[in-house]
C-alpha cells in the first residue's frame, strides 16, 4: 500500500510540471502493474472447481472409443469434452488394472508405490493417494471423499494375510459331476487364483504363504467412504447418484469406477458388440450423473474427467499390450496429451495444491500445463 500512495503522490506532483504527459503515461504503466496481479489472482480463485468427479472406464480402448463417438453412440462423453478436452493417454507401463488405477490414483510410477501389477503390488504407501492429499489440504471435515467401484479384484483394500499351506484347497483330482472337471484338471476359480499370490515363508517348519494388502489397504482408512465389489454399471450409477444426493451440501472428490467394459472385453473380445455396449452403458451413466449434479445446482461448480487404466488388444480377448487410453473433461484448462500419472497431478492442482511442496515428488504432471517429457520417458 505505500507503494501504492507513493505513485499517486508522484503522479499529482508531475501534473504541474512540464513533462506531465510523460509522467502521467509511467504513472498509469506503474498502477497497471501494481493493480493487475490482484485481478488475476482474482479469476483463478473464482476458476477453482467447488467439487471434481473422476470416471473410470476400466479397459476402455481408445480407438474403440473414437469410433463409437465418430458413429456418436457416446453422446454424452462429446458433449462433456466438447466443453473442455479429449485428450491422449499413453501407458508407459504394464497395461493393467492394479498398475494402472495406482498410477492414476497417486500420480506415481510402481517404483513409489510398489504395485508393479496384478500380481506384484503392496499397499500403496499411507498418505500417497489423492484421496488422502485432499483430505489433508482442505481438513477431513471440509471435503468428503468418496470411491464407488464396480470390480472387487484389482481395485481391492483387503489386509495382509498369512495362511498355512496345509489349508490351502487342493487341486481338485477327481470328476466333479457338476462342473464335469476331468481328472487331473484344476478349475481356475478366484480362490486358487488367490492361492498364486504373495510369497513361501517357513517358521518353525511350518510353511505360509503370506499375501500383502492390496493396493488401497492404507487409503480406505484415511477417506470418507470407499465402496468396491459393485460389479454392474447400474449399481455403481445408483450408488453414486444416492451418495451425491447425501454430500450436496459439501465439497467433494468422487472416483466411480465402471467394470462392465473391462468384463465384457476379455468375455466376448474387444471388437465384440458386447464390448461396443458396455462403452454405451458408461456413456449412458456418464449423462445420468450430469444430470444429477444439474438438478443439484452443482453442474457449474465440478469438474469432470473420464479416463481408463488400459485398453485392449486390437480384437483380443486380453490387454497384454494396450497402451492407448484417453482422457474427456469439462475442464477447459486441460491442454496436453499425457501418461496415466498425470492425472493426479492435474486434479490437486485445479483444486488448489501447491504440487511442489508434495513430498515425494510426483513423477506425473499437471495436464493444465506445458511439459515436455524426457528423451527416455
Amino acid at each position: 500500500m505505500p507503494l501504492f500512495y507513493g505513485c499517486i503522490s508522484f503522479y499529482k506532483l508531475m501534473e504541474r510540471s512540464y513533462v506531465m504527459k510523460f509522467s502521467r503515461c509511467i504513472c498509469l504503466i506503474a498502477l497497471s502493474l501494481l493493480l493487475v496481479p490482484a485481478f488475476i489472482h482474482a479469476d483463478e480463485k473464482e476458476t477453482k472447481p467447488r467439487n471434481i468427479i473422476l470416471f473410470g472406464w476400466d479397459g476402455a480402448q481408445r480407438n474403440h472409443v473414437k469410433d463409437c463417438l465418430d458413429k456418436g453412440e457416446l453422446p454424452n462423453l462429446k458433449k462433456l469434452s466438447a466443453q473442455g478436452s479429449l485428450v491422449a493417454i499413453d501407458v508407459i507401463r504394464i497395461t493393467d488394472t492394479k498398475a494402472g488405477w495406482s498410477q492414476i490414483l497417486t500420480g506415481y510410477e510402481p517404483e513409489l508405490t510398489g504395485v508393479f501389477s496384478n500380481g506384484n503390488y503392496q499397499p500403496i504407501p499411507q498418505g500417497y493417494t489423492v484421496f488422502e492429499r485432499l483430505e489433508k489440504f482442505f481438513g477431513s471435515d471440509n471435503i468428503v471423499t468418496i470411491a464407488v467401484i464396480g470390480k472387487k479384484g484389482h481395485v481391492d483394500a483387503d489386509g495382509p494375510q498369512k495362511i498355512k499351506m496345509e489349508e490351502e484347497p487342493k487341486a481338485a483330482g477327481k470328476k466333479n459331476r457338476n462342473q464335469g472337471t476331468k481328472k487331473g484338471a484344476q478349475k481356475l476359480t478366484p480362490k486358487k487364483i488367490k492361492q498364486q499370490e504373495g510369497t513361501i515363508v517357513e517358521e518353525n517348519g511350518v510353511k505360509y504363504r503370506v499375501i500383502p494388502g492390496k493396493p488401497y489397504y492404507n487409503m480406505k482408512s484415511n477417506m470418507d467412504l470407499f465402496i468396491n465389489g459393485l460389479e454392474t454399471n447400474e449399481n455403481v450409477g445408483n450408488k453414486a447418484m444416492e451418495l451425491l444426493e447425501k454430500y450436496k451440501d459439501k465439497p467433494f472428490f468422487f472416483f466411480i469406477h465402471f467394470a462392465e467394459v473391462d468384463h465384457l472385453g476379455h468375455k466376448f473380445g474387444e471388437n465384440s458388440k458386447e464390448y461396443t455396449d458396455a462403452l454405451k452403458s458408461d456413456d449412458l451413466w456418464l449423462g445420468k450423473i450430469m444430470e444429477k449434479l444439474k438438478a443439484l445446482k452443482l453442474d457449474d461448480k465440478t469438474l469432470v474427467y473420464v479416463t481408463a487404466d488400459h485398453g485392449f488388444d486390437e480384437g483380443e480377448k486380453g490387454h497384454r499390450d494396450a497402451p492407448y487410453v484417453f482422457l474427456a473433461t469439462n475442464d477447459p484448462k486441460v491442454m496436453r496429451r499425457g501418461a496415466r500419472a498425470d492425472i493426479t497431478p492435474t486434479i490437486l492442482d485445479r483444486f488448489g495444491m501447491d504440487l511442489g511442496k508434495i513430498e515425494p515428488p510426483l513423477d506425473g504432471h499437471p495436464l493444465t500445463k506445458p511439459y515436455t517429457p524426457p528423451l527416455w520417458y
